[in-house]
């Protein structure tokens, strides 16, 4: 049964059309503002607005909330008072008609049904282009070795559930990817998916960004501003780096996430909110619950399902699907037409060890791409730091390279510990004592 939301000031006339499409067989609910409206748009699957509205917002503004946070609703705006301008006004603002009174309420309920079949046509090509969508997002996800085929089968059993997801991993492994192609395979690929990475934004705004805030909230806020909650409403919120987050913003996510509602900042009324919620972090978050860093109640509530991605150098099988993929894709981007790498580039780079996994290798491909010249990528394409590898098949020394690291890490300790030795001692997880020696034995000082 179709629904349709009516917003008219005159309480006789709202009766009217109500009995009216409620005789058609459309379940119906009426508004005598905009402001009432605003509250319950979300719900219908077609509007039907007068432009004369009594309190601060009009019918025109109305369709422009409307057509900003669900621009699949069609709005048709209804007037006594003919204005050439309204009506261009609303059909530039995406208003699916405009209708002069008095009318025929028989012509009214041909021009909503024609709405709805157009709605319904926009829906069904929107399903269309998800669906392709999530095949091409999966086939980005490039993989054959058998732990990231057991990664794709959960993922496929789990994403149309709507239980949360959890997906650890270290940086660089594919998080934000594997949030997006669960998306994609799940109900809500119709609806947005929306991404914030919890560890970059400061707290002060963190709050603001997620439930949003109302005009003269803080210094700055000059205008009211919906939260990604709201943003991603029916669709999917991914929370990457949820670890970041202070226990201050942990407390007023876990309340949002059990009440499936929100209050923006400086608000006082309740927002109801639907959305699946993804959260990723590279950190060892059970570990961080242990010490109090992370609340145990909001973990449980995100950890349902856990997905943990390996590192690259735990699936170095995938190393030549994944390089060819991203010689196809800087292919493009460049505009090149490299074919592919020889034997000893591949070898090396099945041999590195890729601390910065897949971000990584895709940024060496990019450079040996972007600089290559011939049909195939050769080692002398590669960066040192890969080729370094190569060594331990050449002599490679594992006792001066290992001496070599320390030099840099004790080194990169001192300087933030801006030459406090005992310091720099706790950052590197050693004893004061121990730092003494190595830093005597290795020649720093």
């Amino acid at each position: 049964m179709e629904r349709i939301l009516i917003v008219e000031d005159d309480a006789q006339f709202l009766e009217v059309l109500s009995l009216f499409f409620q005789t058609k067989g459309y379940r119906v609910e009426g508004c005598l503002s905009a402001e009432e409206a605003v509250k319950k748009y979300h719900w219908a699957d077609v509007v039907i607005s007068d432009i004369k509205l009594p309190g601060e917002m009009n019918g025109i503004d109305l369709l422009g909330r409307i057509k900003k946070s669900h621009p699949e609703i069609p709005v048709i705006l209804i007037t006594a008072y003919a204005s050439v301008g309204d009506a261009v006004r609303a059909l530039k603002m995406g208003a699916e008609d405009y209708i002069l009174k008095p009318f025929d309420l028989e012509t009214l309920e041909i021009v909503v049904r024609k709405a709805l079949e157009a709605s319904s046509l926009r829906r069904e090509v929107e399903e269309l282009r998800r669906e392709l969508e999530a095949v091409y997002q999966e086939k980005k996800l490039v993989a054959k070795s058998p732990v990231m085929e057991k990664v794709m089968d959960l993922v496929r059993k789990i994403a149309p559930s709507d239980v949360n997801v959890l997906i650890t991993g270290e940086s660089g492994t594919g998080k934000t990817l594997l949030a997006r192609i669960i998306h994609e395979l799940s109900p809500r690929r119709r609806r947005r998916f929306v991404s914030v990475n919890c560890a970059a934004i400061p707290e002060t705004l963190l709050e603001s960004e997620l439930f949003g805030h109302e005009r003269g909230a803080f210094t700055g806020a000059i205008s009211e501003k919906r939260g990604l909650f709201e943003v991603a409403r029916g669709g999917t919120l991914f929370l990457d780096e949820i670890s970041g987050m202070s226990l201050t913003m942990q407390a007023k996510l876990l309340s949002a996430i059990q009440e499936k509602k929100i209050r923006r900042v400086g608000g006082y009324d309740e927002i109801e909110v639907d959305v699946r919620i993804i959260s990723a972090t590279n950190q060892d978050i059970e570990e961080l619950v242990k010490r109090g860093k992370f609340r145990e109640d909001l973990f449980y509530r995100l950890d349902v399902v856990r997905i943990e991605l390996p590192p690259l150098r735990e699936r170095k099988q995938d190393i030549p699907l994944l390089v060819q993929h991203f010689i196809e894709e800087f292919n493009r981007k460049h505009g090149r037409h490299v074919l592919g790498v020889d034997k000893e580039a591949l070898v090396a780079l099945e041999s590195y060890n890729w601390p910065g996994n897949i971000r990584e290798l895709q940024n060496v491909i990019e450079r040996a791409v972007a600089i290559q010249t011939g049909p195939y990528i050769t080692k002398e394409d590669l960066p040192e730091k890969v080729l370094e590898w190569k060594e331990l098949e050449e002599g490679f020394n594992l006792e001066e390279y290992l001496e070599g690291e320390m030099r840099k890490f004790m080194r990169s300790a001192m300087v933030k510990a801006k030459g406090d030795k005992r310091k720099a001692a706790e950052l590197l997880g050693i004893s004061y004592r121990s730092f003494r020696y190595y830093w005597k034995k290795l020649g720093l000082g």
